[in-house]
């Protein structure tokens, strides 16, 4: 190759070339400038909530828009599948179990997540908002919180557009996404629903004083569940479930051998209406209690349609992550169950899918296993410039959205209220359960997805058996 020299004599040419090293940083500082990043959490979505995932009885645009345009993972899984030990996990990267409650009892439900004190030493550890913080990232928050004192979004940094996680959140995110503003912006938009399919069963089960109670303090929320129980315009009843309403899923039963502990569960809850569900509902309210999860999801898709087209209209689509995902699924009447707690997949496993036009291929669909709860931080801090991770078994999903061949985890740990468990890339999942002593369930997704029976005492899993107890004693859950 021949190069050729440039005189240096004409004033211009000089002036060109001093400004060349300038000009190529200021073009590799545009390269590798951080993305503006929104999260999108809706509430008490399973994975399998959304038309992208092959679910024929709902329509989501808006969802299948970022899964189709980026990458989606089947197998993201939450820490803990209840509303705010979840969320605690996306801002700290931590397990719920992590920190304590005032009584010093490890957090395992909403109760005890609500009640870590901000002056617990492991409340002041570093968390999500903290690192985007320092990377130069302006913090916005709307919508649903139920986060404890010291996660606070008003604490942490965040301009709160507004509580309101039904109404006029979509709108107020999509005014702000509009806005120019100098720096790149973090917002959180945590949607509601389909959480209100959680009044179906608290309505039907509730004694006449609590259900005037329910009546008088959750309006929205019961005329919102109503409007999902709505069958369409000009449809006959037997012709709906014919033909429109989904059918009960493969797993309706309880599991064979079902763990004491998960009878227990129910049946202590004073208003007993996850006890009374699945003791009472008939095979038609149970299927009425899926069509109507499936409208409520249907609603909440359409408030992220109103995001998508500020970010399209106001020509930041090339410039911004965007990561949809929920904090929990839903039963919806496998094992005869609605609400969540229980580790069955359809409590434990969400949608999480990832877009950023440009920078992930589209139409990608990922098997790995992977933490909402744990890699959400190291991911979006290595997006921001400032790589960190608070728990050491929580990994940057970054390689992963951007097809980069890298080593990944084997098996996932998971958290409950009555018992815990550790999943395997080879399908192998293991709960041992606390609430009525000692009781453990091994299951073989791979044979048996739907988590109809176990196979603890088949001779042919014995070494299975060891092995991912040792993962779970020794990996996932070291100090119990």
């Amino acid at each position: 190759m021949v190069y050729t020299r440039i005189p240096m004599k004409h004033p211009t040419i000089s002036a060109v070339v001093a400004l060349l090293p300038l000009l190529v940083l200021m073009s590799c500082m545009e390269q590798t400038s951080p993305p503006n990043i929104i999260l999108i959490v809706t509430d008490q979505q399973s994975e399998s909530m959304m038309s992208s995932s092959g679910n024929p009885y709902l329509h989501t645009p808006a969802m299948d828009y970022i899964a189709e345009n980026g990458i989606r993972f089947t197998r993201a899984y939450v820490t803990n599948p209840v509303c705010s030990p979840s969320r605690v996990s996306m801002l700290t990267g931590r397990f719920p179990g992590f920190f304590t409650d005032s009584k010093g009892k490890l957090v395992r439900n909403n109760a005890g997540s609500m009640d870590i004190p901000a002056s617990l030493p492991e409340a002041s550890r570093a968390n999500l908002p903290d690192y985007l913080q320092k990377a130069g990232y302006d913090l916005v928050y709307g919508g649903k919180k139920h986060l404890p004192s010291f996660l606070d979004p008003e604490l942490l940094g965040f301009q709160v557009l507004t509580n309101d996680a039904r109404g006029e959140l979509a709108q107020k995110a999509a005014d702000r996404i509009r806005e120019d503003r100098e720096n790149p912006f973090f917002m959180v938009v945590s949607l509601i629903n389909p959480h209100d399919i959680c009044f179906m069963a608290i309505r039907d089960f509730a004694d006449s004083s609590y259900r005037l109670q329910l009546e008088r303090n959750f309006k929205t929320e019961l005329a919102l569940l109503d409007k999902a129980l709505e069958l369409p315009a000009g449809v006959s009843r037997e012709e709906f479930f014919e033909h429109y309403c989904p059918p009960l899923p493969p797993n309706f039963e309880p599991q064979e051998d079902e763990a004491k502990a998960i009878e227990l569960f129910l049946n202590r809850d004073p208003r007993s209406f996850r006890a009374g569900a699945r003791r009472d509902y008939s095979e038609e309210q149970w299927r009425m209690h899926r069509w109507a999860y499936a409208r409520l999801t249907e609603m909440v898709d359409a408030h992220v349609q109103v995001l998508l087209d500020a970010l399209i209209e106001s020509g930041k689509e090339m410039n911004t992550l965007v990561i949809f995902t929920s904090d929990h699924g839903d039963n919806d009447g496998s094992h005869r169950l609605e609400h969540k707690n229980v580790l069955y997949e359809e409590s434990v496993k969400v949608p999480l899918t990832a877009m950023w036009k440009g920078k992930i291929a589209p139409g990608q669909v990922n098997r790995q296993l992977v933490s909402v709860g744990l890699d959400l931080l190291p991911t979006l801090s290595a997006y921001a410039g400032l790589p960190a991770a608070t728990d050491p078994r929580g990994r940057s999903l970054r390689p992963l959205f951007e097809g980069s061949s890298v080593e990944w985890r084997q098996s996932l740990g998971i958290e409950g209220e009555i018992s815990r468990a550790v999943i395997r890339e080879d399908g192998m999942k293991y709960i041992r359960y606390d609430a009525a002593g000692f009781e453990e369930r091994l299951m073989d997704l791979t044979s048996d997805p739907y988590e109809t029976t176990h196979v603890t005492e088949d001779p042919d899993y014995r070494d299975a058996l060891q092995g991912i107890r040792k993962e779970f004693e020794e990996i996932w859950f070291p100090d119990l």
